[in-house]
């Protein structure tokens, strides 16, 4: 896990300067070591988390003199062996142990489409010496990412928005249709839009070549499809709990390899209560686990650890209970909001930030649970979209709006000042394109496809990669493994919305991790701070709303962000989210990255 960067000038010398200030950037996310490297058109920077090859000979940017080509990348190959040893088996000679190796031998053997046979998560920057050809790419589900702007003529690339904008020239102007998805679809700008006009991201599952004139080609390599399949028509419950059991078992035990112990984040719900099982059964005993509470506030609790007790006890973990205060929270804030690379409402962005701050002090690699709720179907959203007839989007549409969106196009027009409002409803006819395309059998199967491909990848995703790796701390997503993803799109969603969602899950769970947690009532990262705002941190949302430069700037028109400070907890999104929270967050997020927002 690291962080790259780099400039492709098809016309110039890459500005090298730039390059070396945005590596700067990404410490944190590669404490162990850095490099950089440039020939002709093109200059790569990385810092380095050491995981795999812990030797020099794994560092980065990774140069093969013998194939003419150079990588940078950031994230985890969990099939390197089994493809080291075929790529041998076929005369490749190695000069490390590393996943990034692997890369480059993949590269020459089998071309653009080497992406297909990787089990990972990724996203990198090749380099042909020869021709001076760039490929950047993507995973399929978007676990790493990766930041794009035109600058002076060149391509920039980055594994971070704030590195990006310290390379210089970025056009740092808000986009009104970036802005609308971040008010409106709950926080999530999709791929390619930012909430800046001159910042783009790859979607996930995406290859960008860039050849030696400076085309571009852009590729998607992979789609889930949410259809039955013929080879599933015989396939009982059973079949279906099994095989899921199966794959996920398969997933987790994949996110072993390290050269460096691996351990787990542990909220006591479902999910990652799941994999401790399955970690402890593939033999890890001792394992440790991690789990983090806060105070209560506004009459809501502010931790489950009566219930990562149990996991933790039952398969005998070293387990640390984390316990935050409100005093340490908000000074902590500040740091969460940094690490942000675009804006991020979830109240839990601050937990994940404070949860791996500690844990990076035990372990340098953690497995997580995000991903299972939109894979198998566990919001409350789903079970209702059965009602709507197969064919009609529009029902389907409406259903999923109700309980997903934060605001309307009419709300939108009450508070969005108008040279930052969009003039279309964007997120409405972005959900309406995705649920009509073809590829998904049913209403629930297109709510899921949406939420998969695109919800998860720029929200929970989103947030684990920020926090996590603002402490130097790898996080691998076993629920997010591309076959189990496609064995779950596969199967019936009556499966997976019962007993009140993930049915299918929780039936194939009861054979691993006790029958409570499973039963429970569904919990949540609880941070009851900042659902209910009150005292220091409504004075930060405050003074960050008043502020000069959030007046220079207008987003907002005046008498609605009076009306939300006035009666700051009375309106919440149908996700019961702070509607103050979501402004507070983009203009403290602004301020801290000195984005002035109205310029280029």
């Amino acid at each position: 896990m690291c962080g790259l960067v780099g400039e492709v000038a098809p016309r110039r010398a890459p500005n090298v300067a730039a390059v070396s200030a945005m590596t700067d950037t990404m410490v944190a996310r590669g404490p162990d070591s850095g490099g950089a490297w440039s020939q002709g058109r093109v200059a790569l920077g990385h810092r380095r988390l050491s995981i795999i090859d812990l030797s020099p000979a794994g560092a980065q940017p990774m140069h093969d003199p013998d194939l003419g080509l150079t990588v940078a990348f950031n994230g985890c190959i969990y099939n390197y062996p089994e493809l080291r040893k075929e790529l041998m088996d076929k005369g490749h000679r190695f000069f490390s142990h590393s996943d990034t190796e692997v890369l480059l031998k993949a590269y020459d053997e089998w071309g653009d489409r080497f992406v297909e046979r990787l089990h990972g998560m990724f996203a990198f920057a090749i380099v042909e010496r020869d021709s001076g050809r760039v490929l950047l790419g993507r995973d399929r589900l978007g676990i790493k990412p990766l930041y794009l702007a035109d600058v002076d003529g060149a391509l920039r690339f980055a594994s971070t928005l704030p590195a990006l904008l310290a390379g210089g020239g970025i056009d740092t102007r808000i986009d009104p249709v970036g802005l609308h998805h971040y008010l409106t679809f709950h926080s999530v700008v999709p791929a390619p839009h930012t909430i800046l006009k001159g910042v783009r991201k790859l979607p996930p599952a995406t290859l960008l070549a860039i050849e030696p004139d400076g085309r571009r080609r852009e590729t998607r390599y992979w789609e889930p499809r949410f259809e039955r399949s013929p080879d599933h028509a015989g396939w009982s419950e059973r079949d279906w709990e099994d095989a899921v059991l199966a794959s996920l078992r398969t997933a987790v035990e994949r996110r072993l390899v390290a050269d460096v112990p691996v351990g787990c984040l542990l909220s006591g719900g479902l999910d990652s209560s799941l994999i401790v099982g399955l970690l402890s059964e593939a033999g890890q005993h001792g394992l440790e686990t991690f789990s983090i509470g806060f105070e209560a506030a506004g009459g809501e609790e502010g931790d489950e650890f009566r219930w990562s007790d149990i996991v933790a006890e039952r398969f005998a973990t070293t387990h640390h209970q984390i316990r935050i205060d409100t005093a340490r929270m908000l000074p902590a804030l500040n740091g969460a909001i940094g690490a942000m690379s675009e804006p991020m409402v979830s109240h839990d962005a601050v937990a994940f930030y404070l949860l791996s701050q500690e844990v990076a002090q035990h372990v340098k690699v953690v497995q997580s649970g995000q991903g299972a709720d939109e894979v198998f179907a566990g919001y409350h959203w789903y079970p209702p979209m059965a009602d709507a007839p197969d064919g009609d989007v529009a029902a389907a549409l409406g259903s999923y709006r109700a309980a997903f969106f934060d605001r309307s196009q009419a709300d939108m027009a009450a508070l969005v000042d108008r040279p930052w409002l969009a003039e279309a409803d964007e997120s409405g006819r972005f959900v309406t394109d995705h649920f009509a395309a073809p590829g998904a059998a049913t209403a629930t199967d297109r709510a899921l496809r949406l939420d998969t491909t695109v919800m998860l990848v720029d929200d929970p995703v989103k947030r684990v990669d920020n926090m996590t790796m603002a402490w130097g701390l790898e996080a691998r997503v076993p629920f997010l493994d591309h076959e189990l993803v496609e064995l779950a799109a596969a199967c019936p969603p009556e499966l997976k919305t019962a007993q009140g969602g993930k049915g299918v899950l929780k039936e194939a769970a009861r054979r691993v991790v006790p029958a409570e947690v499973i039963d429970r009532e569904k919990g949540y990262f609880p941070v009851p701070a900042l659902k209910h705002l009150q005292g220091p941190y409504l004075e930060m949302v405050g003074d960050a709303l008043h502020s000069p430069a959030a007046k220079a700037r207008g987003l907002f028109r005046a008498d609605a962000v009076d009306a939300l400070l006035a009666d700051p907890n009375g309106e919440l999104t149908p996700l019961r989210g702070n509607k103050l929270w979501q402004l507070g967050l983009l203009e403290l997020w602004l301020q801290q990255h000195g984005i002035d927002g109205t310029a280029a």
